[in-house]
């Protein structure tokens, strides 16, 4: 992935302002990230699949807080989506929203993965 991509994925400014300026935590939190957000999206999956509302809502929750980190406002806005569906107890469209986020997901993972590989 070139640096055009991952700018267009994250924002590094932002993500490394929100760790005042530690590349090295940076680099760790997206790890962190890397380690537990797989778990964090089937969850998601499952409350989807399973139509649960106020699960929905929690795990969406817990993982916009954390694609925020990163400055990854597509991530961000797709997990906002889904939480605010599951706030309201509203699933129309719940499918298709999913399907948003996974795609981002898709697209920031590479990009996170990256980030300790360009510093050097």
């Amino acid at each position: 992935m070139d640096e055009i991509d991952t700018v267009a994925i994250l924002n590094l400014a932002a993500a490394l302002e929100r760790v005042g300026g530690d590349q090295e935590l940076l680099e760790e939190v997206a790890q962190l990230f890397l380690e537990t957000s797989p778990d964090l999206f089937a969850a998601i999956g499952q409350a989807v699949q399973a139509r649960d509302a106020r699960a929905l809502e929690r795990a969406a929750h817990t993982l916009k807080g954390s694609v925020g980190n990163f400055g990854a406002d597509a991530a961000f806005q797709a997990a906002l989506r889904l939480e605010k569906m599951g706030r309201s107890g509203n699933l129309t469209g719940v499918d298709e929203a999913y399907h948003v986020l996974e795609t981002e997901m898709q697209r920031l993972r590479p990009a996170l993965a990256t980030l300790g590989h360009g510093s050097g």
